[in-house]
């Protein structure tokens, strides 16, 4: 076996992983895959965030990181790309958000049903909750962001693992912050332009708006497989030189015309600063490998096609400063969703490793 990448480890940080056998089965123990890692101690911090509250089709995603956690247990930790793959050290920071999420999802539900039925946001028996979810949204944002910049402080990488869309956005703004004119590779079946969806500030659908229109250490967002977006979206992202957007159907087009992958890749690649910061929306993949994800849209990548496109990211000499994966659901069809999302997960920190 010939591998892409040899993982150098420091022999003085093997304590932990010299007990830890990944040819054995995993154990549950609170990380993802099975790792012998506690809170803090991982060169990679997962920050898991378990929030819905302003999903829009269908809520579940809250449940995202501990499926996802528990799934993972299963995964064979040896890759075929990085020798000793299982070395890397990840550990979890868990956030208790259950209360919080439930009371706010919903009012969510109370402010979306109204728009439903004709109402407006501006309402005055209506805006006092949006008010309410919106200030719920802050709360959340504020520590992310605080979690993340405490690990990149220490030298260390954070990662977010949700929950629905919105809940990178601290990571994101602490990542921007200590690496300016950072890009972003945005995987995803929506633009998520949207200026406050719904009313929500921090939609799940606001995402990459807000990111534009408050972070100045974000250089550009590089979007891929875009399937479903409004007239809005389309104009913002065709007149921004920040936003450059690749669909999904103009994807197709060139690749049923005889176009690589490979060549397509390079492309995206190219619009990418040195600095790549990397949000994964699982429904950018197809939906028969994440059919429980909140707003599924038929097309999408395959899952190989989206781990050659990061892969292609870390040979292309650019280094991964954070990443996200969200929208992920708990079991609905079997593990199914959660089964793709852990693997992705690991994937992310794999390439993320080999790029730093």
């Amino acid at each position: 076996m010939r591998f892409l990448f040899t993982f150098a480890k420091n022999v003085q940080n093997m304590t932990a992983s010299t007990i830890f056998n990944p040819n054995e089965l995993g154990r549950p123990n609170g990380n993802f895959f099975a790792l012998p890692y506690s809170s803090g101690e991982g060169d990679i911090e997962i920050i898991s965030v378990p929030w819905d509250v302003t999903a829009s089709y269908k809520a579940g995603t809250s449940g995202g990181p501990k499926a996802m956690m528990d799934a993972s247990v299963q995964i064979d930790l040896f890759d075929s790309d990085m020798e000793k793959a299982w070395e890397i050290k990840v550990s979890n920071t868990a956030f208790d958000l259950y209360r919080l999420n439930k009371e706010n999802r919903a009012v969510a539900e109370t402010v979306i049903a109204h728009l439903e039925k004709g109402g407006s946001a501006a309402d005055s028996d209506i805006v006092h909750l949006l008010n309410q979810v919106n200030q719920s949204s802050e709360i959340v944002n504020l520590l992310v962001y605080n979690t993340a910049k405490s690990i990149l402080d220490k030298g260390k990488i954070a990662a977010v693992a949700g929950g629905e869309h919105s809940v990178p956005f601290g990571l994101i703004k602490a990542v921007s912050e200590k690496y300016p004119e950072t890009g972003i590779l945005h995987i995803d079946a929506h633009a998520d332009l949207r200026r406050a969806y719904e009313g929500f500030t921090y939609s799940h659908a606001s995402i990459m708006y807000n990111v534009i229109s408050e972070l100045e250490g974000i250089s550009k967002i590089v979007q891929v497989a875009v399937r479903d977006f409004c007239e809005e979206e389309a104009t913002l992202s065709g007149s921004n030189d920040k936003i450059m957007t690749f669909y999904d159907s103009y994807l197709k087009d060139r690749q049923y015309e005889g176009e690589t992958w490979k060549n397509q890749c390079a492309e995206i690649i190219s619009h990418l600063p040195g600095n790549v910061y990397i949000s994964f929306d699982i429904d950018g993949l197809h939906p028969h490998l994440c059919p429980a994800t909140g707003t599924p849209v038929p097309g999408g990548l395959e899952f190989e096609q989206a781990i050659y496109l990061i892969k292609q990211v870390v040979f292309s000499g650019r280094r991964i400063a954070g990443f996200d994966l969200t929208e992920v659901s708990p079991p609905a069809y079997g593990d199914w969703d959660a089964n793709v999302g852990a693997r992705i997960l690991f994937k992310l920190c794999c390439y993320t490793i080999m790029s730093n």
